[in-house]
């Protein structure tokens, strides 16, 4: 959300990285772990709430992400990638869509003014590598969590930031740049 209002005031360029939290193969989460996620939903949804006047409707936990990060490296290809992630991004947070299912993808695409089939897309290994790729250099620069917001290749930003945040790193890269 603070990325959202920072981009209405500055100009910004952005590069979705695909980073799967929970990619297909990992342990399962241990259950304290994942009780104590559960427990801080609704104190999070509150905040958006209180801070954005956004309410929250959160899809399923746990889903298996690949796809839809393939997905989004197509829509890059065709130029429709910041209308894909939009999409997929209020999908699953304010309308609870399980993103994960073929159905809702198809639907994010058509979104986004694609019309390809996901199955036609997931048949193709370049996106897929591409997703790997990301998910290398993620691991390479030890990032190991989301959001991560990487200025001007060199300041990383962790964690969900109030906009001031943003807005003094974006300061410190535009007078780096002058």
């Amino acid at each position: 959300m603070s990325l959202k209002q920072l981009e209405q005031t500055q100009p910004l360029e952005l590069h979705w990285r695909a980073f799967e939290l929970r990619p297909s193969g990992a342990p399962p989460l241990p259950a304290e772990y994942r009780a104590r996620i559960e427990a801080n939903q609704p104190l999070f949804a509150a905040r958006v709430k209180r801070d954005y006047g956004v309410a929250i409707n959160q899809g399923p936990f746990d889903i298996n992400t690949r796809a839809l990060h393939q997905l989004k490296k197509f829509a890059d290809a065709q130029s429709k990638g910041n209308e894909f992630q939009q999409a997929a991004l209020d999908a699953y947070w304010l309308r609870a869509q399980d993103v994960s299912a073929a159905s809702t993808q198809q639907a994010l695409l058509a979104q986004a003014g694609l019309t390809t089939p996901v199955a036609d897309i997931l048949a193709d290994e370049n996106y897929l590598h591409a997703v790997l790729l990301d998910e290398q250099l993620a691991q390479a620069n030890e990032i190991n969590g989301v959001p991560a917001l990487v200025f001007a290749e060199k300041y990383l930003v962790v964690g969900a930031q109030p906009l001031n945040v943003l807005q003094q790193v974006a300061a410190q890269v535009r007078a780096e740049q002058t």
